[in-house]
């Protein structure tokens, strides 16, 4: 703390503390307890809250794993099978975005010279000074049925009718991988950034093979930034809304879609509040796994 306040003064340093303390409390903290005591409370009009049958219930979990007093299916089939499909879909996005990022940033931090890692990088970052929604809807003209994609393999002749892309996904899992690039490349480049550049020649002279040199001396070193990487694209891509809504197919349902239908069009925030703290849990466990598969700590994922 010493240090903190001799390298930034005693001013900055305060009003540094006071901003974290106040986003941390008033933005975070209080938030997630308020929903987390809502998501126990029976959903009740508002000349009732805090009367004898305002009382602490699972109704709302037991609604997400059962269904509804009246269903006859043994589960929940409909909101337990689009909790599985989102979050096996962040989990497949965070792989891709990762098998992409990586070797940019492995090409930006060790062989792009000064001129060209400023350049690329600039180059990364131009684009989302557009609005996130604006790109999805440029990705959804992409790869319309009579989109630029379509229409250019049509005119190659390497294909006869539009493929629907909208209705395979293709266009949601690729609107998902690009809005959350710069948060995998970006971590990677500063874990890869600091790697001597010693290593990997003196792996090179000895005859270890380009993957070998990866698999042994760069990944073990940039495990920090894997694990941040792939848990903030994680994160966010289990809690996108715009971007699943505008380029999911109709046969497509987003677990935050669920939430926003409880919170705003069913007006049921205790059950929005419980689906929303279930997102958490599991997005928090994923933190946790990828902590201890790449044995980092919490500190050296948020440097």
């Amino acid at each position: 703390m010493d240090s903190f306040y001799k390298k930034n003064g005693s001013l900055i340093s305060t009003f540094f503390l006071i901003a974290i303390t106040f986003w941390l409390v008033f933005l975070i903290l209080i938030p997630q307890l308020y929903m987390l005591d809502l998501s126990f409370r029976p959903n009740l009009p508002p000349l009732l809250r805090g009367g004898p049958d305002d009382v602490y219930t699972l109704t709302h979990y037991n609604h997400f794993l059962f269904g509804s007093e009246t269903s006859k299916d043994t589960y929940n089939y409909v909101d337990i099978g689009v909790f599985v499909d989102t979050i096996g879909t962040a989990v497949l996005v965070t792989i891709i975005n990762l098998c992409f990022c990586y070797p940019i940033a492995f090409y930006i931090a060790k062989l792009a010279t000064p001129n060209a890692t400023r350049l690329l990088i600039l180059a990364l970052i131009i684009p989302f000074w557009i609005n996130e929604l604006l790109r999805s809807f440029a990705i959804r003209i992409l790869f319309a049925g009579e989109g630029v994609i379509n229409n250019l393999l049509i005119e190659l002749g390497l294909l006869d009718v539009a493929v629907n892309f909208i209705a395979l996904d293709v266009a949601l899992y690729t609107g998902l991988t690009y809005a959350y690039i710069l948060l995998m490349i970006f971590p990677l480049y500063n874990a890869l950034d600091t790697l001597d550049t010693n290593q990997l020649e003196a792996a090179k002279d000895l005859g270890s093979s380009t993957i070998r040199t990866h698999w042994r001396i760069v990944i073990p070193h940039a495990k920090a930034g894997i694990a941040s990487g792939s848990t903030m694209v994680f994160m966010l891509t289990a809690g996108a809304l715009a971007t699943p809504v505008v380029l999911s197919s109709p046969n497509t349902f987003w677990f935050t879609q669920l939430i926003y239908q409880w919170f705003n069009m069913n007006d049921n925030w205790s059950r929005g509040s419980a689906y929303s703290i279930i997102l958490l849990v599991v997005s928090v466990a994923f933190v946790l796994l990828m902590m201890r598969l790449f044995k980092v700590t919490i500190g050296e994922v948020v440097r």
